[in-house]
């Protein structure tokens, strides 16, 4: 049953409510919370597809828009409020879904949720999924995202394209995994951080659904 759902979340400047769309198949025993990427909102085909693959394949999904897209603002708000965000989509699964719950973001989603995870209060998820990690800003890589990974306690899935320019080089990547305490990958070999690869055509919500198999079997091995 797919339904359309608000979530009330705390943040400093007060109290705001973030539009969500649950999923919950018959028969579901996980729950895996969906976050975007900082230039779209919860309705990108690409989340759409790969949501819709997840629950085909009998977890419970929600996805949710960070509080800077329910604002109609382009550009991501304070981490803050992000953190907050997850913490508060993630209670609401806990509560009206089965557990275990999980968590899952596009890029600067699953980035989020890694922060959120790293800080003392945590949160209340089994195990992440990253697709697409953003480990820097392309040709950046003097300034890596990568120093609060030791702290997550939780299994990491690091889904990401060969070709990603936000992993590059891939060796300075790879010791960013190795720093994490309990972490895979699952190569796109040719992907781009769209997970699009050359001589492939594919919309982007096929592209989304082609991910959630090696997600599932990652999540139901640990949960």
């Amino acid at each position: 049953m797919t339904r359309a759902v608000a979530i009330p979340v705390d943040l400093p400047t007060g109290r705001v409510e973030l539009p969500a769309v649950v999923d919950s198949p018959e028969g579901a025993t996980a729950a895996l919370v969906i976050a975007h990427g900082a230039g779209a909102g919860k309705d990108h085909p690409f989340l759409v597809g790969f949501a819709a693959a997840v629950a085909a394949a009998g977890m419970a999904t929600v996805r949710f828009d960070f509080p800077y897209v329910a604002a109609g603002r382009r550009m991501p708000g304070p981490a803050a409020h992000a953190v907050a965000a997850w913490r508060a989509v993630a209670a609401y699964a806990a509560e009206e879904l089965p557990g275990p719950v999980h968590a899952a973001g596009k890029s600067y989603g699953g980035r989020m949720a890694s922060v959120a995870a790293s800080e003392q209060a945590g949160l209340d998820v089994t195990a992440l999924v990253y697709l697409g990690y953003p480990l820097h800003a392309p040709g950046k890589p003097e300034s890596p995202r990568a120093e609060h990974l030791p702290a997550v306690r939780q299994p990491q899935l690091f889904v990401e394209g060969t070709n990603d320019p936000f992993i590059q080089p891939l060796a300075q990547f790879e010791q960013a995994v190795a720093s994490c305490r309990d972490a895979d990958v699952e190569w796109i070999e040719g992907g781009t951080h769209a997970f699009e690869v050359k001589g492939r055509r594919r919309a982007a919500d096929v592209i989304g659904a082609e991910l959630a198999d090696p997600v599932v079997r990652f999540l139901r091995a640990r949960g």
